[in-house]
């Protein structure tokens, strides 16, 4: 698939229409060739941020792990599994407008992600089903996108805005996002990307080859400008398996006896619309067993640093130079309290600089 270039690189500022410099004269000050290439590219390096992220330790990160872009969270306070309604998080928001500059002056490209805080954190957004969904269509795009671009993504010059991430219960409603999507862009004149969440499939079971399908086929993928995937695929039930095996089962998924091809998946999907994808969350747990669910933060109370940098091998190695891949976002950085146990461990860490 042949890369195309980055097409928005003027953004319009609210109703007035207001035009604004593109971001190159931030890379060019910054003398940062790399980080000059346009997001369509490719070679993405980036980290997404904790919601709890500190400024200081989020641009150390960027430093230590040698990123070229950083995923900034706003969040978006929601009440419960079942809201329809919901708000910006103010302090959140003023602190992404203190980062984006600093990124920025360092030569970091910025994707502004609209973050969901349910109950306090306690509930995943994957859990999220909105009573009244056209209420919150209209609401997600009123109070959380809107003021985004108006506060944060235009004025300050920020590459690429999610409009939102892993909310399978809605994901099908392909006209209300078709709808959002086109708003967005007539808003924004960044790039415009929706991050889906990971799936399985397997041969014994229609449901799940009929799940894959529909994401694939949603014509909400034409409103995009690149496909982001949460990429928490589940590989194998080993505790600590090797770096062939993983790379293995990245091929031939071992868990439950699926067989799931997550790279011939994921160009399949990006095949068919002609899109390139980006991994918006790539992270693991540094804990035995992660590999069977990377989306469970305690597979095992066991501590394996090894294994979480064998997996970020397995995925650099089976994705690396692939055109229609456009990088990754390490899942997650910018807080590193002992309870943070995505935080990429040193051997991690050695292995995203090699990507």
């Amino acid at each position: 698939m042949a890369r195309r270039s980055f097409s928005r690189g003027v953004l319009a500022l609210g109703a007035a229409g207001t035009l604004l410099i593109g971001a190159a004269a931030w890379w060019l000050a910054a003398g940062n060739d790399d980080g000059m290439r346009p997001l369509l590219e490719g070679g993405i390096r980036s980290g997404s941020l904790s919601t709890d992220y500190v400024i200081e330790t989020a641009l150390d990160d960027a430093r230590r792990l040698e990123l070229n872009a950083v995923n900034v969270p706003v969040a978006v306070n929601v009440a419960d599994s079942r809201a329809s309604r919901f708000e910006l998080d103010e302090a959140s928001l003023d602190k992404a407008r203190r980062i984006i500059p600093m990124l920025h002056a360092r030569g970091i490209r910025v994707l502004l992600e609209p973050y969901p805080w349910i109950a306090d954190g306690s509930v995943a957004e994957t859990a999220w089903n909105p009573s009244e969904p056209e209420a919150f269509f209209r609401h997600w795009q009123e109070d959380v996108l809107q003021p985004l671009v108006r506060e944060l993504a235009a004025p300050l010059q920020v590459e690429a805005v999610v409009a939102a991430s892993n909310l399978v219960h809605l994901e099908s409603r392909s006209g209300d996002w078709i709808r959002l999507l086109k708003e967005l862009k007539a808003q924004y004149g960044g790039l415009v990307t929706y991050k889906t969440n990971w799936w399985y499939t397997a041969d014994w079971d229609e449901a799940s080859l009929a799940a894959f399908r529909a994401k694939r086929d949603n014509p909400l993928w034409a409103e995009v400008d690149f496909i982001s995937v949460a990429a928490y695929f589940e590989l194998t039930d080993k505790m600590s398996p090797s770096s062939a095996e993983l790379k293995a089962a990245l091929r031939h998924a071992e868990r439950h006896g699926r067989g799931q091809d997550v790279p011939a998946e994921l160009e399949e999907l990006a095949q068919r619309w002609g899109k390139p994808y980006f991994f918006g969350e790539l992270g693991f747990p540094a804990r035995e067993g992660a590999a069977s669910e990377p989306w469970n933060s305690a597979p095992s109370d066991a501590p394996d640093a090894k294994l979480q940098a064998r997996l970020f091998e397995a995925y650099r190695d089976a994705f690396r130079g692939r055109e229609s891949f456009l990088g990754y976002s390490v899942f997650a950085i910018g807080e590193a309290s002992p309870d943070k146990r995505y935080y990429p461990s040193e051997e991690s860490a050695a292995v995203i600089r090699s990507w």
